[in-house]
Order: C-alpha cells, then sequence, then structure tokens
C-alpha cells in the first residue's frame, strides 16, 4: 500500500509503499481510509517533540494518529489509528470509533475532531462550563480556537473574548460567535488595560489557552485580585504555541478563587474519553453537517506529502490529506 512514513525525526516524510498493517487483538479493525487531517500534533508527534511521542523505528513508520475511514461494510467512520493512519489502510480501535452522519464530508470529518477534543473536553470537563458564564479563548485564531468559540457559546456562554494576533481572523471571530476582541499585537500595556477593562466590567470565569507563554502571564496579571471577593475562574492550559514556561506568581493563587489546570493526553479520566466517543464527537459532527458549527479546510493529496508537510494554512483552516 501507499502511506506518508517517517524514517528519522525531523526529516519530512515520505511517500512511498510500505507493509499493510494486521489486526493484532479484538479491539482492532482493518479499515479504509478517506481522509486524514495534519495538526500540529502531528508535526510534533512526528518530530519528536510532543510528549506522547516516540523515535521512529528504522524500518520507517506511517504517521498520522486519527481520520475518516470506511469499514468493509462501507459505513463511513472517524476512527483513532492503532497503526499509522496517513496509508492507504489502516488498523483502527473497535472502541474509539464514530460513525460519520449524511451531510458530513470526508475531509471535514477527519478535520474536526482533534480540535472537538481541544475545545469541548477542556470546556466541559475541566472548566465545567455553565450557562451564563463568561469564557476567554487565548489564541482563538486557529483551527481549534475557532471551534473553541462556537462551541462555548453552544455549551450557554454568555459572552466569548477572543485573543489573537491577526487583525481580520479576529475580526471574522465575531460571525461565529465571538463578542469581545483583544488583539495580542498591539503593546503589553494596552493588551492589559484592555483585558483588565472587559473582566471589571464582565468578569470572566473561563479562559481556555491555546498559547500560554507570555500572553498567559499578561491574563493572570489581569486577574489577580486585590484582597476583594472574586468570582472563581477556571484557567485552562490546552496548548503552548507561545511558549512552554511562564513565571507564575503566588498571589495568583491566594488573592483569586482561581483553578488552574490543563486538558491533554494523560489528562482526562476513561469515563470522560469514553463520553468523548459516544456523546460528544457524535453531537458536534451532527451540529457540523447541520451548518451550524462551521470549520474550513484546505485538501491535499497523499503523494505530495513531502511538498505539502510544512505548508502554512492561513486563516484557521485545517490541512487535511485525502487518500
Amino acid at each position: 500500500m501507499k502511506a506518508a512514513v517517517m524514517y528519522q525525526k525531523g526529516e519530512l516524510p515520505q511517500y512511498v509503499d510500505f507493509a499493510e498493517p494486521t489486526v493484532q487483538n479484538d479491539d482492532q479493525i482493518l479499515v479504509t481510509v478517506k481522509a486524514v487531517a495534519i495538526k500540529h500534533f502531528d508535526k510534533r508527534t512526528a518530530s519528536g517533540q510532543h510528549y506522547s511521542s516516540d523515535a521512529p523505528k528504522e524500518s520507517g513508520r506511517v504517521i498520522g494518529g486519527d481520520g475518516a475511514c470506511v469499514l468493509e461494510d462501507g459505513t463511513r467512520v472517524y476512527g483513532m489509528g492503532v497503526s499509522g493512519m496517513l496509508a492507504e489502510r489502516a488498523t483502527i480501535h473497535k472502541s474509539r470509533i464514530v460513525k460519520i452522519p449524511d451531510g458530513l464530508d470526508n475531509a471535514t470529518a477527519a478535520a474536526l475532531p482533534n480540535a472537538v477534543i481541544g475545545a469541548a473536553m477542556g470546556l466541559k470537563f475541566k472548566a465545567d462550563i455553565q450557562p451564563g458564564d463568561v469564557v476567554l479563548v487565548n489564541g482563538a485564531t486557529g483551527f481549534t480556537g475557532r471551534v473553541a468559540v462556537q462551541i462555548a457559546k453552544y455549551y450557554g456562554a454568555k459572552k466569548v473574548i477572543v485573543t489573537g494576533r491577526n487583525q481580520q481572523s479576529l475580526t471574522d471571530l465575531l460571525s461565529l460567535g465571538a463578542d469581545e476582541i483583544v488583539s495580542v499585537a498591539q503593546s503589553d500595556v494596552d493588551f492589559k488595560a484592555q483585558l483588565a477593562a472587559i473582566h471589571a466590567n464582565t468578569p470572566i470565569d473561563i479562559i481556555i489557552d491555546y498559547l500560554w507563554g507570555h500572553t498567559a502571564e499578561m491574563i493572570l496579571a489581569c486577574i489577580k485580585g486585590d484582597g476583594s471577593f472574586t468570582n472563581k475562574i477556571r484557567y485552562v492550559s490546552v496548548g503552548s504555541m507561545m511558549g512552554d514556561m511562564i513565571q507564575l506568581s503566588a498571589a495568583n493563587l491566594r488573592s483569586a478563587d482561581l483553578q488552574l489546570t490543563g486538558s491533554g493526553l494523560g489528562a482526562w479520566p476513561k469515563q470522560q474519553v469514553g463520553q468523548l466517543f459516544s456523546q460528544i464527537l457524535p453531537e458536534m459532527f451532527q451540529l457540523t453537517a447541520e451548518g451550524k458549527l462551521k470549520v474550513d479546510v484546505t485538501e491535499v493529496k497523499l503523494d505530495n506529502i513531502s511538498e505539502l508537510w510544512d505548508i502554512d494554512v492561513p486563516g484557521g483552516k485545517r490541512l487535511v490529506v485525502t487518500i
């Protein structure tokens, strides 16, 4: 079969012939792959930069962790790979399958789940979002951030504040449910002044953070208390596009009712992962099929994988490889 294979960390994947995977136990099934999204997670895993990644085997490793597939009986499903997914055939977990509804194309079905995982799991389980909450999405202009804005509103957020660097992308978020935008491109002083004013007027209940780094330090400075009573703030770190380390003042933890947590691999119990596949993903697939959750993708072919691996996809779109 044809596949995208990584031979060494840091190299480009190669479009080559590779041995077809075989089913190893009763929780696995062989499928025909139709579409696989290329995410930051996949690139960092393939390069060995993600905390969950292993070194490629000497004989090479098929990359890609999930995608839209077809079962032997013709049923279209989203599945999480046991073997690498950027290939004509793959093995997936039977227990981690979601049927793709009519009206939802393969490319969108492949692109959506990672963003739902990066948004809904943090909002629902880590932040315990409630109707009427005020939500700040730090780094909302990317694909997952755009989905997070829409899911926050779907879950009942009264107000969604978004941050980002690209002004046009920030403005576009207003049509997806954002209520107020804060540019990261402005000076630190102006950024903190604007966010502090927003927080004073409509106290922020939830922060979903895809950037971390210096932006997280500025946000934490804005929500630090002064000895008065404060609302409970649930701060959820999901990504670290602007740096993995921050300086955190102990006063932040003592002066505000602040819950600081993370949402990612290893941070969810089995029950919540089960709900992701049995309830959350099917619900979000259906919303997207009905046009109530909007995402944009750019489709490319598998045989162009080396040339397209490092392509910059603008405007909050997701790169999807069709097979």
